[in-house]
């Protein structure tokens, strides 16, 4: 058996493609399949989920907080992980990929300025603390927002 062979059980599926309500003959006359009486017989029956008064289930589980559809996952890194390239590097967001740094670049990246730095580094990121472009600038580098 494979995945293209799947097909739900013989009688299992019914199509919804049939006329309820036109007599005997058709199977489904009379009562149109909601049985005798009662609430769900009639129309306006309640929607689906309501518990006939009883505070729903939606409304009994606790919520808590809400997703920013708007948020942007920023990866920050410190000045001193810069440390590992080579004096005169250009270090865009791929060379910090490719040699371990970050694990994704995610919406970007931002140079923090905790640690020391001491080598002569181009910097290309999308962002900057001031404190770090302070300091790659003071070693003559050059920091760079893309």
């Amino acid at each position: 058996m494979e995945l293209s062979n799947l097909q739900p059980a013989a009688g299992s599926k019914h199509s919804d493609n049939f006329r309820r309500g036109r007599g005997h003959a058709s199977g489904n006359g009379k009562t149109a399949g909601k049985g005798h009486k009662g609430q769900k017989a009639r129309s306006g029956a309640p929607r689906i989920g309501f518990e006939g008064g009883q505070m729903p289930l939606y409304r009994r589980i606790p919520k808590r907080g809400f997703t920013n559809r708007n948020h942007l996952e920023i990866v920050a890194i410190n000045i001193s992980a810069l440390e590992r390239f080579e004096n005169g590097t250009t270090v865009t967001v791929e060379t910090l990929l490719e040699s371990g740094v970050i694990k994704k670049a995610g919406d970007g990246v931002k140079i923090l300025g905790n640690g020391e730095l001491t080598k002569k580094l181009d910097v290309k990121v999308n962002a900057f603390s001031a404190s770090a472009k302070e300091k790659i600038e003071a070693v003559g580098g050059t920091a760079e927002e893309v």
